[in-house]
């Protein structure tokens, strides 16, 4: 895979690879600023919950740059700039945790002049990335088990490589299986309205010389009713505490259709993903995006003008249509309220040999 999240140390600006032209082009989108970071995390330039946490940590060291060093008031300015980056999407919980690691590493460091607490939010920041890939990794050996050779695999929207540090979350998982020397293949839905399945999953797997097949979204049921899929695995932007997902619009349905069908349905994601402050999916906040999304492909508009559209960017899917969950520290199982409590607070999560 490419390297699509970069920090240049000679320009000291994150590179991001501009998603919103992918499988078409390939460009790199320059974070140069807070300004610069929001717009590429609220445009999608960069997506997944995963990476937006990866950039955010970032966006937290880019903003030491450009508050006024000789102010009094440049903690004021800082904390500013920090609450803009953290509002800056709702749904995706992994935004405000990287923020709130970045402060509270400030908080233990004390009273230190801002030279300093850039150097020590770059190094953490760094730390953030490379770790994000590790945890996907170990993920991806966790969820690997799940998966029998020959499987086809659907997933929904990206929760690739794309969509984390590297390597990814769900995709991972199919990595994982296929690192252990299992033959899988992917369907990949298409994911409207922004086709994150067609232009980036696709785009990826391709890439990695991984079998995948594009679907549309309304296929599901007859692919399921048909046996053409054997297991769904997606990513999340959120987990409430009781094990309800938030994942990219389409997830639910998809989820309902597994369950009808007999398909395992599994959610990978690692543990800053999980907010235990959430007590259930109905207090999820669902980020309600630019009509445009849907009146428009591309350039090209596919609605008459005038006319009104939703465009709700994801849906909650209910814990009790969830086979298992997949983590960095095992794949926890129902009750799923108790399993996230234990993996968050001890380290100790509820594991099991799921079908």
């Amino acid at each position: 895979m490419t390297e699509h999240i970069q920090f240049s140390d000679d320009q000291n600006v994150l590179l991001l690879l501009d998603q919103r032209y992918l499988p078409n082009r390939e460009d790199t989108f320059v974070c140069k600023n807070t300004e610069t970071t929001i717009y590429a995390l609220q445009t999608m330039v960069v997506r997944g919950a995963p990476a937006i946490g990866v950039t955010a940590a970032y966006g937290c060291y880019l903003a030491t740059q450009e508050v006024d060093r000789d102010a009094t008031e440049w903690k004021t300015q800082l904390n500013q700039l920090l609450d803009a980056l953290a509002d800056a999407r709702p749904t995706a919980v992994n935004l405000r945790w990287a923020v709130t690691v970045m402060r509270e590493a400030w908080n233990a460091a004390g009273d230190i002049p801002l030279a300093e607490l850039a150097s020590t939010w770059l190094a953490l920041a760094k730390k953030i990335h490379a770790e994000d890939i590790e945890i996907n990794t170990v993920m991806g050996r966790h969820g690997a088990d799940l998966l029998e050779d020959g499987d086809t695999v659907m997933t929904h929207c990206n929760a690739g490589a794309l969509a984390t540090a590297g390597y990814g979350t769900a995709l991972g998982v199919i990595r994982g299986a296929i690192d252990k020397g299992k033959k899988i293949s992917v369907i990949a839905n298409e994911t409207r309205p922004f086709l994150q399945g067609a232009r980036l999953t696709a785009y990826e797997l391709a890439k990695d010389g991984i079998p995948v097949k594009v679907a549309c979204d309304n296929a599901t049921a007859l692919l399921m009713k048909k046996g053409l899929v054997d297991k769904v695995v997606v990513g999340a932007d959120r987990i409430a505490a009781n094990g309800d997902v938030a994942n990219k619009i389409g997830t639910y349905g998809v989820a309902l259709l597994a369950k009808a069908h007999g398909v395992p349905f599994y959610v990978a994601a690692p543990s800053s993903t999980f907010d235990l402050d959430t007590p259930s999916g109905d207090q999820i906040p669902i980020e309600d995006r630019t009509p445009r999304e849907v009146t428009h492909i591309g350039d090209h508009q596919i609605t008459p003008d005038g006319v009104e559209v939703f465009n709700f960017a994801f849906d909650i899917t209910p814990n009790e249509l969830i086979a298992g969950i997949v983590t960095e520290k095992g794949v926890l199982a129902a009750p799923f309220d108790v399993a996230i409590r234990e993996m968050i607070q001890h380290d100790t999560p509820n594991t099991s040999t799921l079908g």
